[in-house]
C-alpha cells in the first residue's frame, strides 16, 4: 500500500508540474532589431550597376530597421515559396521584377514575381516633410495602408501622385538614378511590367555612422 500511495503522490506532483511525454512548444522566434544608426547608406550592387542610397532612420525608423534587418540577415522571415522560417539575407539574389520606364523600378520579392514578402507587415511611416518631389526616392511598396514588407522601389523622376501613399525610406544619388533609368528600360512584358531578363540584386551592404539602439 505505501508503494501505491507513493505512486499516486508522484503522479499528482507530475500533473501539477505539467509533465508530459510531448515536447513543450518553443517560443516563437522574434525578429532581432539591428542597430538603428543615426546615418546609414544602402549600397545595392546589381547586374546593371550600383545604387547608393542614403537611408532615413529618423523619418522612418521601423521601416529602415526592417530593411536593414532583411538586408543583413538579422530578421527572421518566412520564405513565400516553401513557408520555411529562416534568418538569412533576403535581398541577395532577388531581382527587379517590375520596371516602368519614366517611372520606377521595383524589387525585393523573394518569390520573384511580385507576390512575395517576408511573412509579416510593417506599419506605414509617412511624413509630410518627405515627398516624391525628385528622382531617386527609395520607398516601400505595399498592397494598401500598413502592408509594408520587403519589396521596395526607386523612382526615376518626381512622382507627386505617390505622396501620402508610400513610406519613403531613402534617397539614391544621381549616378544611381542613371542605373535606375537603365534598368527601367529593359525589355519587358507590358501586361505586367515584368522584364524578360530581370536584373539581379547581387548584394545589399549597409554602411553605418554613429550607430545606436532604436
Amino acid at each position: 500500500m505505501p508503494r501505491r500511495k507513493n505512486l499516486i503522490v508522484a503522479v499528482l506532483v507530475c500533473l501539477a508540474a505539467g509533465c508530459s511525454d510531448q515536447p513543450k512548444p518553443q517560443p516563437a522566434a522574434s525578429r532581432a532589431e539591428p542597430e538603428l544608426p543615426a546615418q546609414a547608406t544602402a549600397i545595392i550592387e546589381t547586374d546593371a550597376g550600383r545604387l547608393t542610397c542614403e537611408l532615413f532612420p529618423q523619418e522612418a525608423p521601423r521601416n529602415v530597421a526592417n530593411f536593414i534587418g532583411l538586408a543583413e540577415g538579422t530578421h527572421e522571415w518566412e520564405h513565400p515559396l516553401n513557408h520555411r522560417r529562416i534568418r538569412m539575407k533576403l535581398y541577395d539574389g532577388t531581382s527587379f521584377h517590375r520596371v516602368i520606364p519614366g517611372f520606377m523600378i521595383q524589387g525585393g520579392d523573394p518569390a520573384g514575381n511580385g507576390s512575395g514578402g517576408p511573412g509579416y507587415r510593417v506599419p506605414d511611416e509617412i511624413r509630410t516633410s518627405l515627398k516624391f518631389d525628385r528622382p531617386g526616392r527609395m520607398a516601400m511598396a505595399n498592397d494598401g495602408a500598413n502592408t509594408n514588407g520587403s519589396q521596395f522601389f526607386v523612382t526615376e523622376r518626381a512622382t507627386p501622385h505617390l505622396d501620402g501613399r508610400y513610406t519613403i525610406i531613402g534617397q539614391c544619388d544621381n549616378p544611381s538614378v542613371q542605373v535606375v533609368k537603365k534598368i527601367a528600360r529593359m525589355p519587358r512584358d507590358t501586361n505586367d511590367d515584368r522584364p524578360f531578363n530581370p536584373v539581379k540584386i547581387r548584394s545589399v551592404t549597409i554602411q553605418r555612422e554613429n550607430s545606436s539602439k532604436p
